[in-house]
């Protein structure tokens, strides 16, 4: 087994994004146990609606997407509001990146409505240093879901990660922000692979500006 080190991580603002199922969540948390870093995690869980969004999308998508705006928009703002600077700042999810499931799940009036309450929220967040987004083939997210097991994702249907899948490829295709490193994840593991994750932590390290796509084989 390699041995993981600790290591100085360069950008002070990172934010890892992926479809359901990328580990996003996972990642930044390694990532925090490596570095002295503030991690600001989306509350998934504490979404009273997604249990019920799973079960009928279409009669809880609005009340589920609008919960998740604020709560998005009510932590980011909470980054202006300290110094980026004095520390570094891990977060798995992006704000900009929002509308991509209103998109998806909205429509008609409900998409209308989401978007005049987006517009009057709207400020200028904090823009990343680094964006990390995590992807993979819709078959491994499927399995990832399935491993870990939580309930109201047994209600998922495929056919709708696989539109959450390439709605994040197609979003991430044109992104251009920030500096932008595509991880496809197909081939490692680094929640159970250190020597997957010590890789990865180099690559961001040595990324410095545009867009750069890394295809490990894995270990």
């Amino acid at each position: 087994m390699v041995a993981l080190t600790k290591s100085v991580i360069e950008p002070n603002f990172i934010a890892v994004e992926g479809a359901i199922g990328a580990g996003k969540t996972s990642l930044v948390k390694l990532l925090g146990e490596q570095f002295d870093a503030k991690l600001v995690l989306e509350k998934d869980e504490g979404n009273p609606f997604l249990p019920k969004f799973y079960e009928d999308r279409e009669a809880f998508a609005f009340q589920t997407q609008i919960y998740f705006l604020l709560n998005r928009y009510n932590q980011y703002l909470n980054l202006v509001q300290r110094d980026l600077f004095n520390s570094v700042v891990l977060t798995d999810f992006l704000f900009q990146k929002d509308p991509l499931f209103a998109n998806l799940n909205l429509k008609g009036h409900e998409l209308q409505l989401y978007n005049q309450i987006f517009d009057l929220i709207k400020f200028r967040p904090p823009k990343p240093d680094l964006v990390i987004f995590l992807q993979a083939d819709t078959g491994i997210l499927k399995e990832r879901v399935e491993k870990r097991s939580r309930d109201y994702e047994s209600y998922l249907d495929w056919s709708y990660l696989d539109a959450v899948n390439k709605a994040f490829n197609n979003f991430f295709f044109y992104y251009s922000e920030t500096p932008l490193l595509v991880v496809n994840t197909n081939e490692i593991d680094f929640v159970e692979k250190k020597i997957d994750l010590q890789e990865l932590i180099n690559k961001i390290n040595h990324h410095k500006i545009g867009r750069e796509y890394y295809n490990p084989l894995g270990s």
